[in-house]
């Protein structure tokens, strides 16, 4: 069983920058892939990104949906079992409630259902 808390989200203005965390709890956290959705009000869930397990053949890497492309930048601390979603160049249409979310040795990164546990989701709200 893993557990992820996500503190942290808030209000920014456009053009700004914030970092989202998500902390797990267990001791095989390496083994997960870790991903981050967004779901804004009457939207879908919608992918942000992902970093792989750190066992991944090649090392680890790092997936972006087109969103986050070249402004979103994901990374891991497996000392300190946590994934981090740094943001920047925000825009009003970031507003969502971000989640966190594990999958055991994933590799389908985007689909959302492929993924075991999920955080409790953090606000983000980018004023214009």
């Amino acid at each position: 069983q893993v557990q992820l808390v996500e503190p942290g989200g808030g209000l920014v203005q456009a053009g700004g920058s914030l970092r989202l965390s998500c902390a797990a709890s267990g001791r095989t956290f390496s083994t997960y892939a870790m991903g981050w959705f967004r779901q804004a009000p009457g939207k879908e869930r919608e992918f942000v990104g992902a970093v792989t397990w750190s066992g991944t053949w090649g090392g680890i890497r790092t997936y972006y949906g087109d969103s986050a492309k070249g402004r979103f930048t994901i990374s891991r601390d497996n000392a300190k079992n946590t994934v981090f979603l740094q943001m920047n160049s925000l825009k009003p249409e970031d507003t969502a409630i971000y989640y966190c979310a594990a999958s055991w040795y994933g590799t389908q990164f985007p689909n959302p259902s492929q993924y075991d546990y999920w955080g409790q989701g953090t606000q983000v709200t980018v004023s214009s």
